[in-house]
């Protein structure tokens, strides 16, 4: 439940034909486009008409949204297999955009957005930002990344759809954005959440009143977060903290977002066929159960995907919201396939770790998993920040405190950690994704 101190906020629907319409109607509408899609990709695709005739399975098959099961996956590698437009289904003087992901290492992921795929994208972030209450009146400061990153540019032309005024930051120069914030009188806040943090402890410090500022919403995403550092931000910004989801390979932020209920981010499912699957086996499970989602674009004309494995960790849930919105919801991400470690063979989540240290309130929300081999065997530190209260406590009392943490550790992960305070402002701030584990096991010979 939101402070009663926080900004009201009025929602509205953006598109109510689409975000209200009957399932019935609604999976009519997906089947129509994925029989489209799936044309579309078979004819002008290689990779995807190779990997139909791999299974002997042709178009025509599709006949029910179920048979989606029959259609491949598509995995992240394989955009890289095919760099740079290999997986185009349209020829490049029809594409008027070129994104791509932010990989560490090898090449990027490559995407590109016809004129259509441009104004789908704005208007389903229009959408979003019509959840969190934008409107026309709005001036929202856009503080992720412009470029080849997805984030600013997706967040920067549903705004201008949507009417409101942009305030096209980028990340970074923290001093300036609460300058910006402060003399444009920013109502809504777009950046990742671990930099919404940084931005609200920076502007405390500053002597900021965030009350007193018009802000009244934000708009995160790009990493996993928990309801605690939900919290943590709606308190210090006295705003409400709203999730959005999407990433550049299936087109960018507004695939999801977080309505005014809370209850997980509407998939906009008239662009996007959402499951959960295992991923050890592949196999579709129930709705409720937790496994990594699967997007399919029924779309997109760029570069259409088909059963995109995201590698993002979460449940789905198909009830009808509370907000009257009929698409389905997604749980907030926990975490990701490929960031999760293993400890002596148990699966760890940073976000389970981040979930743990915001209960206690007396540590800092800035945390790193160290991650090391003693012997033949895995050791997990975690290295806490302190507050400045607690670092000038008495030795006893950290002690107490690392032992409830260690004990809280072990109850919920079941395994036992190191636990090492730090010093305050000592663990590196981002400006953009959280780094939230060193894992030293690489740098070993």
């Amino acid at each position: 439940m939101i402070q009663s101190s926080v900004k009201k906020i009025q929602t509205s629907y953006y598109d109510p034909e689409h975000e209200t319409m009957s399932r019935e109607r609604l999976a009519h509408l997906q089947l129509q486009r994925l029989q489209t899609t799936v044309k579309r990709v078979y004819k002008s695709v290689p990779f995807y008409r190779d990997a139909f005739k791999s299974r002997g399975l042709e178009p025509g098959d599709i006949k029910t949204l179920d048979d989606i099961k029959k259609l491949p996956f598509t995995y992240k590698q394989d955009l890289r297999d095919n760099y740079p437009y290999g997986l185009f289904a349209v020829p490049l003087e029809k594409i008027v955009r070129l994104h791509a992901s932010s990989g560490t290492t090898g090449k990027p992921s490559v995407v590109g957005y016809t004129k259509n795929d441009i104004a789908n994208w704005a208007d389903l972030v229009a959408r979003c930002l019509a959840m969190a209450g934008g409107s026309k009146e709005d001036v929202i400061q856009i503080a992720y990344g412009y470029g080849l990153f997805t984030g600013g540019l997706g967040l920067h032309y549903g705004v201008e759809r949507l009417g409101a005024s942009v305030v096209p930051a980028s990340g970074g120069n923290t001093d300036r954005q609460l300058m910006l914030m402060q003399d444009f009188g920013t109502s809504i806040l777009a950046c990742t959440p671990s930099y919404a943090l940084f931005l609200a402890e920076e502007g405390i410090a500053a002597g900021i009143d965030f009350k007193k500022l018009p802000i009244r919403a934000g708009i995160f995403g790009a990493e996993p977060w928990t309801d605690n550092m939900k919290k943590q931000i709606e308190s210090k910004m006295d705003i409400t903290a709203l999730d959005i989801y999407g990433l550049s390979e299936v087109m960018g932020p507004g695939v999801a977002m977080e309505c005014m209920e809370k209850e997980g981010s509407h998939i906009a499912e008239d662009h996007f066929i959402a499951e959960v699957i295992n991923p050890d086996t592949g196999d579709v499970l129930p709705y409720g159960e937790q496994g990594e989602l699967v997007l399919t674009t029924i779309t997109k004309e760029g570069i259409p995907l088909l059963r995109y494995r995201t590698r993002d960790i979460s449940t789905l849930h198909p009830e009808i919201c509370a907000c009257g919105r009929t698409h389905m919801r997604m749980k907030r991400v926990a975490g990701r396939t490929d960031d999760m470690l293993i400890i002596r063979g148990v699966n760890v989540f940073p976000s389970q770790v981040e979930s743990v240290l915001l209960e206690f309130g007396e540590t800092e929300p800035h945390y790193l998993l160290v991650v090391d081999r003693k012997g033949d065997l895995d050791a997990l530190e975690i290295w806490v920040e302190l507050s400045e209260k607690m670092f000038s406590d008495k030795v006893k009392h950290l002690e107490t405190l690392e032992g409830r943490i260690r004990h809280r550790i072990l109850s919920v992960l079941n395994i036992n950690v190191k636990i090492r305070f730090v010093e305050p402002r000592t663990i590196p701030r981002s400006e953009g994704k959280a780094k939230r584990v060193m894992d030293r096991r690489d740098l070993q010979g």
